[in-house]
């Protein structure tokens, strides 16, 4: 949702991190994010960077998440993280409960997708 309070998140923000859903509409969706982050940037907050982009809800049986992930790629070369987090039911269940993945179900696919992307992201800041 780009509601009043996604814009003052990026107004606040240093940075943000761009989940997408390996499905088609998400990417006009994330056509949509890419230029309120502009607008945010030109009017609001000219330090705001995207750090990157995470795949999420990832099938690798699925010929859409495959051309989905191709087209993401060719956009965010550099920014594309290399985790990518698989569509799993336990991270459904997860929200469903209200819970955070790593109290549900820590060693569940997902899980270790999203445990694997902190460690990835770190490495990344810590080689800026």
């Amino acid at each position: 949702s780009l509601g009043l309070l996604t814009i003052n998140a990026l107004a606040a923000a240093d940075s943000v991190i761009i989940p997408i859903q390996s499905e088609y509409y998400a990417l006009e969706g994330l056509s949509q994010l890419m230029n309120s982050i502009t607008l945010v940037k030109k009017h609001l907050n000219p330090v705001l960077d995207v750090d990157g982009v995470v795949l999420t809800m990832y099938d690798s049986r699925s010929v859409i998440s495959k051309q989905i992930a191709d087209e993401i790629k060719k956009f965010f070369t550099k920014r594309l993280f290399e985790i990518v987090v698989p569509r799993n039911v336990r991270l459904v269940e997860a929200s469903s409960y209200g819970k955070p993945i790593m109290l549900h179900d820590p060693k569940c696919a997902g899980a270790r997708a999203y445990k694997a992307l902190t460690q990835e992201y770190l490495a990344r800041e810590a080689r800026k």
